[in-house]
């Protein structure tokens, strides 16, 4: 089940790459369904939060509480502290990361509060995001701050 949440993740990523951004991708899963897939849009929407994970919980929409509780949300890349913050804001218990080989986000935050966190190392989300981060060094560090 996680390859195919996964899978729109990474599609979510390519598109935006394709797009001109950073190649990192969501999807909120709640009982098996799609609520909402995203992708970073820092560079097309000139966004200083438009996270791959923020995009996809704002495609969501507005959802109640217990939803949030019994969702899951997949990240091409290990989710930064921001990310990590909403994702504990909105009590979604578990994240399936695509790959931490490139970036170490806040996955011990996220489990020091109880989030279930399970790494991947996808060897295509690996690959696409040492592409970039080779390609475009000067926008993977304000991406993330550096």
């Amino acid at each position: 089940m996680h390859d195919e949440f996964l899978k729109v993740a990474i599609s979510e990523a390519k598109k935006g790459l394709n797009e001109g951004g950073i190649p990192i991708g969501s999807v909120l899963v709640h009982n098996g369904k799609i609520l909402g897939q995203g992708h970073n849009k820092r560079v097309q929407d000139g966004s200083v939060v438009l996270h791959g994970e923020m995009d996809a919980l704002e495609n969501a929409g507005r959802q109640p509480a217990s939803v949030y509780k019994e969702s899951i949300i997949y990240t091409t890349l290990s989710p930064c502290p921001m990310c990590s913050g909403v994702i504990l804001l909105y009590g979604i218990p578990k994240v399936v990361v695509g790959e931490n080989k490139t970036f170490l986000g806040a996955e011990e935050y996220l489990r020091a509060n109880g989030v279930g966190v399970i790494v991947l190392n996808d060897k295509e989300c690996i690959s696409m995001m040492t592409a970039f981060i080779e390609n475009r060094p000067e926008l993977w560090n304000e991406d993330i701050g550096v």
